[in-house]
């Protein structure tokens, strides 16, 4: 399996960035497209990369915030096969403040031909014997809340629940791979429900101050027999604050691959 790093906060190379998420990933059955970013970048950048975004088969929305699917719309132009999965919550008003919409651009609501690519779920779906999607467990080990985040809820507005995330479990030679997007519901929560042998996603950690909450975090992360490639909204200086406390775990950027 190999995961290209499309679109992240930071990168080692010469390509632009923006604050945002897409993965490349090709497996032996599938070539799979894992959020878009915020804008068009994420295929230019494929350009760049050598990566030929026709021959996706599937494409994959963690949750439904723009900076992980704001590119779906141009994806659809440049890939006339992909089914969409996103949760059947992707399009809530998901709001930063009352002011601030976050969301996806809900014009696509009533686009028939974006409508016609996608696959909405509600509960744990088998794809085939490779991918699966998963939904978010009722059980908690911590609850990392709203992060300041907030949706409306009819005409109210409430604090972020999340419901609208979940996540890609790729299974291949005996190994399980789970993607994440931005782990909102907590990276040790899905850590504890799936217990994957690798872990690729954002670990939400961006806002934590650097001190003993998250090097307890750190400690719980490594009790894990999990390899994690981290990105996005970790947070650099986050990352760096755990380096001593997670031994198996590496920064993805933007431009990287990694072979698993």
């Amino acid at each position: 399996m190999k995961i290209t790093a499309l679109v992240e906060n930071t990168t080692r190379t010469t390509l632009s960035v923006e604050h945002g998420l897409s993965l490349y990933i090709e497996t032996k059955k599938h070539r799979i497209l894992f959020d878009s970013g915020q804008s068009t970048l994420f295929l230019e950048n494929a350009k760049k990369l050598g990566v030929d975004l026709s021959t996706v088969d599937i494409c994959v929305l963690s949750h439904g915030h723009y900076d992980h699917g704001g590119g779906l719309k141009a994806f659809t132009q440049v890939n006339d096969r992909a089914s969409i999965y996103m949760s059947r919550y992707a399009f809530g008003r998901h709001h930063h403040g009352a002011d601030r919409y976050i969301g996806l651009n809900r014009d696509w609501i009533d686009d028939a031909d974006f409508q016609k690519r996608v696959i909405y779920t509600d509960g744990d779906l088998t794809i085939d014997d490779e991918l699966s999607i998963l939904m978010p467990r009722s059980e908690k080990v911590i609850d990392m809340g709203s992060a300041g985040l907030d949706f409306y809820d009819g005409d109210k507005l409430v604090p972020e629940d999340f419901r609208h995330e979940h996540y890609l479990m790729i299974t291949e030679d005996g190994r399980r791979v789970l993607i994440s997007g931005c782990s909102h519901q907590g990276i040790i929560n899905i850590c504890e429900w799936y217990k994957p042998d690798v872990l690729v996603g954002g670990f939400h950690f961006m806002k934590e101050e650097l001190g003993e909450r998250l090097a307890g975090f750190g400690k719980t992360l490594n009790n894990y027999n999990i390899d994690y490639y981290t990105c996005h909204c970790t947070g650099v200086a986050q990352y760096e604050f755990l380096k001593p406390y997670i031994a198996r775990m590496s920064y993805l950027a933007e431009g990287d691959t990694v072979d698993i």
